[in-house]
């Protein structure tokens, strides 16, 4: 099968941790490498946001990277790139030329209109099939964000009008599936394919990150604040007043280096100090992935605590290294962590509860290792890449078959109506 990946944001050569870089590139990445493994070929199209950056990328066999020319050669916040929507479809179908893909598959929602648009631009008669994630959506960010959220406004109506276009939708858990529902559009067309983890990576089984006290609780993700970094620091109040002192917090990720410059690494640094905890709090910045599972290993629970996730591969990650994960009953994080057999559920932002939450698992060393191991079959059994390769070509089928019926129900060129 050829496979047109659109990425216009989020590219997956791109490195982890800045603002509009994060689990979408990490998805999009595994996700074409494990379909170019079954034997597809795979190409991956994403914005030119640096001048020197090749036309073309071959990342393995089966699979290359193309940069579109679509917009300044710079970076631009992904709020910012719907102007640039029209430019990429005409990029992609220029490239396509006359070999169109079996399908195309858009990630996020301007991707999906670049994909709907590039899909029609082919000979009367063919539609190239177009199968979408969304990875957010709209609706569930304003809930949340409210006069914070800075999508287009455009979104409102656009975002919608893709799913109800797209030949297949795959939503990556199944809190998706009723948001969608929301939004008028109709469920029996959607797949569900989770993210997935790379389990050659992350395992239980290595070396381990030293550290300075006793205890440690592990924050990984973007410096943004719907992550609920903040809920953590202060969680720590409430565990040192519950006799758990010798605790520290890691937190990686953010922009770059923890050196104040990140305004929400400086805002959280300005918390931890006013709530008389900063001795206890490390902010490490950015770190290569490989380091990853060494500083999994070394924390006593993850702490996945934002307000809304669609999905999440921070928690899949720590499973698959063996250890317990405190979550937040949001999103996709209700699929992947199961409460009291993997990790513990809590309440959104609601910091007694993550205290509660991690001070049972400080307490009994015998209840993490349960859940860690219990956490790291799960990963192996439900959350390989190959796993999710193998449901989203399922996906692609339904699509390429349904976009195969509707036209054979399409009326041909000349006849009577």
């Amino acid at each position: 099968m050829r496979i047109s990946m659109i990425s216009e944001h989020a590219s997956p050569l791109a490195a982890l941790g800045g603002v509009d870089a994060g689990g979408q590139n990490v998805h999009v990445a595994a996700l074409s490498i494990a379909l170019a493994r079954r034997g597809h070929r795979v190409t991956v199209y994403t914005r030119r946001d640096a001048p020197d950056l090749p036309a073309k990328v071959r990342v393995q066999p089966g699979l290359e990277v193309v940069h579109i020319d679509a917009g300044p050669a710079s970076h631009v916040p992904k709020d910012e790139l719907l102007p640039f929507m029209g430019a990429l479809a005409d990029g992609v179908a220029r490239d396509w030329g006359n070999s169109p893909p079996d399908v195309v598959h858009g990630h996020f929602w301007m991707s999906g209109m670049a994909a709907l648009d590039a899909g029609r631009r082919q000979p009367a008669g063919f539609r190239v099939p177009v199968v979408q994630t969304f990875h957010a959506l709209g609706t569930v960010k304003r809930r949340h964000q409210g006069a914070d959220d800075t999508s287009p406004a455009e979104r409102r109506f656009l975002e919608p009008s893709v799913g109800r276009s797209a030949d297949r939708i795959i939503a990556t858990c199944s809190d998706e599936v009723f948001e969608l529902k929301s939004m008028g559009i109709d469920t029996g067309k959607v797949s569900i394919a989770p993210c997935g983890v790379d389990l050659d990576l992350f395992s239980g089984a290595g070396p381990a990150d030293s550290k300075t006290r006793s205890h440690r609780i592990l924050s990984v993700g973007r410096l943004v604040p719907r992550k609920g970094v903040d809920l953590v620091i202060r969680a720590l109040v409430h565990l040192r007043d519950a006799g758990f002192e010798d605790v520290e917090l890691l937190i990686v990720g953010g922009g770059g280096a923890a050196d104040g410059h990140d305004p929400e690494a400086r805002r959280l640094l300005d918390l931890a100090r006013d709530l008389g905890v900063a001795d206890q709090v490390e902010l490490r910045g950015q770190v290569p992935r490989e380091a990853m599972p060494g500083i999994f290993r070394s924390a006593d629970a993850v702490a996945c605590t934002p307000w809304y996730e669609p999905f999440g591969i921070v928690p899949l990650e720590a499973m698959a290294c063996g250890i317990p994960v405190v979550a937040a009953a949001v999103g996709g994080l209700t699929d992947s962590v199961v409460d009291h057999g993997t990790g513990l559920h809590v309440p959104p932002k609601d910091p007694e509860a993550i205290a509660d939450a991690l001070a049972t698992l400080l307490a009994s060393p015998e209840l993490r290792t349960k859940l860690g191991r219990a956490g790291e079959r799960r990963a192996k059994a439900r959350y390989s890449w190959s796993r999710v390769a193998a449901e989203t070509e399922k996906a692609y089928q339904l699509a390429i078959a349904g976009a195969a019926d509707a036209a054979s129900l399409e009326p041909m060129e000349g006849a009577a109506l």
